[in-house]
């Protein structure tokens, strides 16, 4: 398998249009189709094409929009000079002695190179390019990923400069993962599977904290212990703060990898998701009875 985190990434060429997979309901439901579960196919529209400029020797040409006042991108496509050696993978099974040569593709929003094999007299705009990268990100869209379930510090609570703050949050697939879904355009299905790598807590005193999990729940049997995974020790009250309280967020980074088995092609984008909180912080005071 051909991973796309490499220079050249495979991709397919499909003659004529791109064919949806099924029919969105009524065109307001963001391309998810009826009946969909937790493993969401997408309904993917074309990318749209109009006739470019044909011949092998053309350097770099542009897969148009549809039709006037449309909106869909196009790729560009420029013929790799020099052409790569005869046994590197960018040929995609063909050879020098076939009239053709190889072209690097660029697509709107993708982040990885591409690159594929056309014959001498066909435009690539003829010839349109599944983006497998913009189908997962359809893929993606349709899980509903959120921000850090805050389940610690609590609004609610009341804590002390110097004492051990545990953070957490609950974890569900939406919150935390792991949560899949796949998408299909053109016969060619993505599957992308997300979930958080980490969750930085800006603390709103300036302090950030990086967490590489939920983090642990407290319980009383922890006493003043630090949190094992993900905690925070307030060096100054939140007196000059609004209402006394710190206000942060929790920022988790949603790790996407996705695979298109029919290409032979998979790679991983990240998203961010963030959620607000606030925490009271007062100071123990001591009073003096002599």
């Amino acid at each position: 398998m051909l991973n796309r985190t490499t220079a050249g990434a495979a991709a397919v060429v499909l003659a004529g249009v791109l064919t949806p997979a099924a029919h969105a309901d009524d065109g307001r439901s963001g391309g998810i189709c009826k009946g969909a579960t937790m493993f969401v196919k997408v309904c993917a529209a074309d990318g749209g094409s109009a006739p470019g400029t044909a011949g092998g020797d053309a350097s770099a040409t542009t897969a148009g929009t549809s039709g006037a006042g449309s909106s869909k991108p196009s790729c560009t496509y420029t013929r790799l000079d020099p052409q790569p050696p005869p046994d590197n993978m960018f040929w995609k099974g063909h050879d020098r002695t076939e009239k053709g040569a190889v072209y690097g593709v660029n697509c709107p929003n993708s982040q990885g190179a591409r690159t594929v094999w056309l014959p001498d007299g066909q435009a690539p705009a003829a010839a349109p390019v599944i983006d497998p990268e913009a189908v997962a990100r359809r893929a993606a869209a349709s899980m509903k990923l959120t921000g850090p379930a805050v389940a610690s510090p609590r609004a609610a609570g009341k804590y002390v400069v110097g004492m051990p703050m545990w953070m957490w949050a609950d974890p569900s697939p939406t919150t935390f993962g792991p949560i899949s879904a796949s998408a299909t355009a053109g016969g060619v299905t993505v599957t992308a599977t997300a979930k958080v790598s980490q969750t930085v807590w800006a603390m709103g005193d300036g302090t950030t904290v990086t967490c590489h999990g939920p983090g642990t729940p407290y319980s009383p049997e922890h006493s003043k212990a630090m949190s094992p995974d993900c905690g925070h020790r307030y060096q100054r009250a939140a007196s000059d703060k609004p209402d006394g309280r710190y206000r942060g967020t929790a920022t988790a980074t949603w790790s996407i990898t996705w695979t298109a088995p029919a290409l032979g092609d998979e790679g991983e984008f990240t998203e961010t998701r963030a959620t607000a909180w606030t925490a009271w912080i007062g100071e123990v005071q001591v009073l003096n009875t002599h």
